[in-house]
């Protein structure tokens, strides 16, 4: 049976650094369809020529492979023109049997695109693409600055100074101020005044803060520490770009913030990389695996076998297993869930499990507009705890029980 086109005008590009290759089809009243080819360069004026000229078709669908970063300049002056192109996987359309070898790219996209083959990918608004730079540069300058906290430790160790072996957290408010000491020429005597509440005996603190630290060894550590202090100002100004851009969608991360494990920061870069319409990915199915943490599903025989998680979005799922460890420390179902899964499936997959749930919750969250309620949680009872002294001592003020009376 031969496949009947669905659509009477559609295109097909294929985008490279240097040049996008159009291939324009469409239905006439004749028998043959007509092919309309172009050849555009990839610089600004290029990029509008091309956009103007596919309009003009008028087309029912527009599609384009993923390839790297190149196709959202031309998709952004595309969305200008009132079209929204398809964004396809580049490895689902090669694995559409029946290519011929003398059919280029752009065509043999537009002849998907013509019978319904093709499905496109969640392209989020302009706003929230361009947003998406803030968080991911906040996602890399997060890793260096842990790159330098644990280059500063090492360091510190090759000159003899063995915080790490007394201290659990050599980057903590204490240890950081004793290493600052340190680097600003003091003594292990005068850094050891900033111990604080450290639980360590000051003993062997002393003896640990007490090593060869020479010039070159001061010079490297101070240039880390000046990175550092670089890098988290960088960060704050990003988190306040990021904030700021948010504005329209404040309602969104509020909702978000209702589920455990996730603060402001982590509810800002969830929107940007998801949006705010989960009518764009259809169910929570389709969203846990387009964010990768959907159980894999390899089954043969009638036997099950242990599948793996698809690839996705690197920077939603490193997200939300942060987010997963921290809803795991929480009281919440999710303390539970992870305890029991730890147990018998191990640490990396009780995470994943995690994450799994918050996604689908996130889903019905954005899509309900309602606020989280943990299953495990009594949240009468909490309200009534912290409002109960409060209406006490207001119903004794204006006499409507007795000064004696006690809860």
């Amino acid at each position: 049976m031969d496949i009947k086109p669905m659509y009477r005008c559609v295109v097909g590009m294929d985008v490279h650094l240097a040049v996008i290759m159009v291939c324009v089809i469409v239905q006439s009243d004749a028998k043959e369809p007509e092919v309309h080819r172009s050849e555009f360069g990839s610089f600004r004026r290029d990029r509008i020529a091309m956009a103007k000229w596919i309009a003009s078709f008028k087309p029912d669908v527009v599609v384009m492979e993923s390839t790297g970063i190149y196709w959202k300049s031309p998709y952004a002056f595309l969305e200008r023109e009132g079209i929204r192109p398809l964004v396809v996987n580049a490895q689902h359309v090669k694995k559409v049997p029946g290519r011929k070898t003398d059919v280029s790219d752009s065509e043999w996209l537009a002849m998907l695109a013509r019978s319904g083959l093709l499905r496109g990918s969640f392209i989020p608004p302009e706003k929230l693409r361009n947003l998406r730079q803030l968080s991911r540069l906040h996602h890399s300058l997060t890793g260096e600055l842990a790159a330098n906290k644990n280059r500063l430790v090492r360091v510190l160790g090759d000159a003899g100074i063995r915080i790490t072996v007394v201290v659990s957290d050599p980057h903590g408010v204490a240890a950081t101020a004793m290493i600052d000491c340190l680097l600003d020429g003091g003594t292990p005597e005068k850094a050891l005044e900033f111990a604080g509440r450290l639980k360590a005996p000051r003993e062997e603190l002393l003896a640990a803060l007490e090593g060869e630290l020479s010039a070159e060894h001061r010079y490297v550590a101070q240039s880390i520490r000046a990175h550092i202090q670089f890098l988290r100002g960088q960060l704050a100004e990003l988190e306040n770009q990021l904030y700021a851009g948010l504005q329209a969608h404040e309602g969104a991360m509020i909702l978000l913030m209702t589920i455990p494990g996730i603060d402001k920061l982590a509810a800002a870069k969830l929107l940007v990389e998801l949006g705010e319409d989960m009518k764009e990915f259809g169910s929570a199915d389709r969203l846990s695996k387009w964010c990768g943490v959907c159980p894999g599903n390899n089954e043969s025989a009638g036997k099950r076998h242990s599948g793996k998680t698809a690839k996705a979005n690197r920077y939603v799922r490193s997200t939300l297993c942060e987010i997963s460890h921290a809803a795991a420390r929480t009281t919440s179902q999710f303390k539970g869930l992870f305890q029991d899964l730890m147990a018998r499936r191990g640490m990396k997959r009780a995470i994943i499990a995690i994450a799994h749930k918050i996604v689908r919750i996130i889903f019905v969250l954005l899509s309900r507009k309602i606020p989280y309620q943990d299953s495990t949680v009594d949240y009468q009872a909490l309200a009534v705890k912290k409002r109960a002294p409060r209406w006490l001592n207001q119903l004794r003020k204006y006499g409507l029980m007795p000064a004696t009376a006690r809860p």
